[in-house]
């Protein structure tokens, strides 16, 4: 009875109530987007970086070598020599080693030469099919099937560098051989095969007006040179061969970056020697390797070893300002909401003081009607609270589609955080009753002769 009457006496003066309602709903939906943005977005990012302990790359900001090699959201700061960089995949501290390399996409999904080991990195099994064995053969994610209605069997044409406008590769076709099963991770949205298959697909073509990705800093050695294409396209960084009509002297040093030099003396350009991959994902069995590599890669070669443990914490830290900034913005709100809560029921009181006096007289308690202005803000604070989680997580479904659409990262917002969401839900209901509880403590000390007295 006493709910049903405060839920009426909300509606006496329906623009003051919707104004506290819209201030508190914003505030919660606020809040609530940002506790599930957070949680999933560090979940996301700290599970794909289970199992490497140290990545090997270009020279070029440590972070973007990890965002691109590990999370596939950022394009490549240059390409490594696969000799080279092989002497540290082979090192004794080293337990799995996984080379990537990059070149082309379907359909805006990237396509990564690799090993089987970055199936094994991520946990997935193949839900249909068979591991990639020989080249152009092809594991897709379980996005990608699902989303382009992919099969087994199928073929497709891969797309020069990152855009999906970009120059198409008619010359092989790759196929279908495998679906990996879902692991709400990054590979879920990548198309797989064999580094051999990159190599192959970029060797022995003429692509005009190519750009060396490390004109001024020549690589170490092998013929291959690293380029991208000089087409708007193209993204820096992906592996490429030379033309095929290039030709090289030999070098008793490849290590010191002798060769490739162009020359025009007709000698066969040997493809064996052109190997040039992205980056190296490794593990170590001595953590040693942890301290020690980053200095000595750095002073001894021309790569860098970034490790994504620190440069994930430093972007956590980054990303954790602009968060708390809007959670103090949120709680702003709610604050300001409380105090409208507190002038409506204030007013409200005042008004209604004569109404009271009567339920007094018809025979209701001071407690009662202390309870009865605690119902009102209770039930505002509760419906606040409702329209708020509810408002944030479609806040957070738009997020998602765009997210998906631009780097292939999804956010689930239908899963409830109880803690955290519960804690959010008594913050607002104490906010209700620091807002109720000026005017239910008058509403109890009501004189009853003085207020009818003056009626």
């Amino acid at each position: 009875m006493i709910a049903k009457l405060a839920w009426k006496n909300l509606w006496f003066k329906p623009l003051n109530t919707v104004l506290s309602l819209v201030l508190l709903t914003a505030s919660v939906a606020i809040i609530s987007l940002l506790i599930l943005l957070q949680e999933q977005f560090e979940k996301q990012f700290s599970s794909n970086i289970d199992g490497v302990d140290l990545v090997l790359g270009a020279q070029g900001s440590p972070l973007q070598l990890i965002l691109y090699s590990v999370y596939q959201v950022d394009a490549p700061t240059g390409n490594i020599n696969y000799k080279e960089a092989e002497v540290w995949m082979k090192h004794p501290f080293v337990e799995t080693a996984i080379p990537l390399a990059f070149g082309d996409n379907y359909r805006g999904f990237k396509i990564v030469g690799t090993t089987p080991d970055y199936l094994k990195k991520y946990t997935a099994t193949l839900s249909q099919g068979k591991v990639f064995e020989k080249n152009f053969e092809v594991v897709i994610g379980s996005e990608i099937a699902q989303k382009l209605n992919i099969k087994l069997g199928d073929k497709f044409f891969g797309t020069h560098g990152d855009a999906e406008e970009g120059h198409v590769h008619e010359e092989y076709a790759y196929v279908v051989v495998g679906i990996a099963s879902p692991t709400g991770k990054v590979i879920d949205n990548l198309i797989l095969c064999t580094v051999d298959s990159v190599w192959e697909m970029h060797s022995g073509h003429d692509h005009g007006g190519e750009v060396h990705s490390d004109d001024e800093n020549p690589p170490h050695g092998e013929e291959g040179h690293v380029h991208v294409e000089g087409d708007e396209n193209d993204h820096e960084g992906h592996v490429h061969d030379e033309n095929c009509n290039h030709n090289h002297e030999d070098s008793k040093n490849p290590a010191h970056g002798e060769e490739g030099h162009v020359h025009e003396d007709g000698d066969e350009h040997n493809h064996d020697e052109v190997k040039e991959i992205t980056a190296v994902l490794i593990k170590f069995k001595n953590k040693m390797g942890i301290i020690s590599w980053p200095r000595m890669i750095a002073q001894n070669t021309k790569m860098q070893a970034a490790l994504p443990a620190i440069e994930i914490n430093r972007l956590f830290s980054l990303f954790g300002i602009g968060l708390q900034a809007l959670q103090y913005l949120a709680y702003g709100i709610m604050l300001i909401s409380g105090i409208s809560i507190f002038i409506a029921l204030y007013n409200r009181l005042k008004e209604r003081k004569y109404e009271f006096a009567l339920l007094r007289i018809s025979g209701a308690s001071r407690l009662q009607l202390l309870v009865l202005v605690l119902w009102e803000s209770m039930l505002l604070c509760v419906a606040g609270f409702l329209f708020g989680t509810f408002f944030g997580r479609m806040a957070l479904l738009a997020i998602s589609s765009t997210t998906d659409e631009q780097y292939k990262m999804t956010f689930n917002p239908f899963v409830f955080l109880w803690q955290k969401e519960g804690m959010l839900f008594l913050v607002t209901i104490f906010v209700g009753v620091l807002a109720a509880v000026i005017p239910a403590v008058k509403a109890y000390r009501l004189n009853i002769s003085k207020t009818l007295a003056n009626a």
